[in-house]
């Protein structure tokens, strides 16, 4: 298998070796040895989950053989629904490509921060429940 696809699928998908190790589960170092001239080639379960990270076709992932990308019905039926629904602009793709590559904590801070962004932290504080509501003129 070439090192080279995996390393062009990566780049196609906007992704750093860590995004990626993240998202298959590996350790970077993983995705930096398949992407070198060693000899370790990733199980085909890891290169199956690469084909779907990246969005490129599994056969020529692993032979060379076909089209790179998805074509489009290939795709679009394998969109999750939450992103066909919800995510209909590149940087909220980016923004949940963020959100899953991070750890649990870290996805409680990114949702806190993307909260007080919304918030505009003028005159709004969170609740118990994690919901913004306005504050009166007394500040409760």
């Amino acid at each position: 298998m070439s090192q080279s696809r995996i390393r062009l699928a990566r780049r196609h998908a906007g992704l750093s070796q860590m995004q990626l190790a993240d998202a298959v589960g590996v350790q970077r170092s993983a995705v930096s040895h398949w992407e070198s001239n060693q000899p370790k080639n990733p199980s085909v379960s890891h290169l199956r989950d690469v084909a779907r990270i990246t969005g490129v076709q599994f056969e020529w992932l692993a032979t060379g053989r076909g089209a790179m990308a998805l074509c489009d019905d290939v795709r679009l039926a394998s969109v999750p629904t939450a992103e066909a629904l919800l995510v209909d602009e590149p940087i909220e793709l980016r923004l949940l490509r963020a959100f899953r590559a991070v750890s649990g904590q870290s996805r409680v801070s990114l949702v806190e921060l993307s909260e007080q962004l919304a918030a505009g932290r003028l005159g709004r504080a969170r609740d118990g429940k994690g919901r913004t509501a306005d504050m009166g003129a007394s500040g409760q």
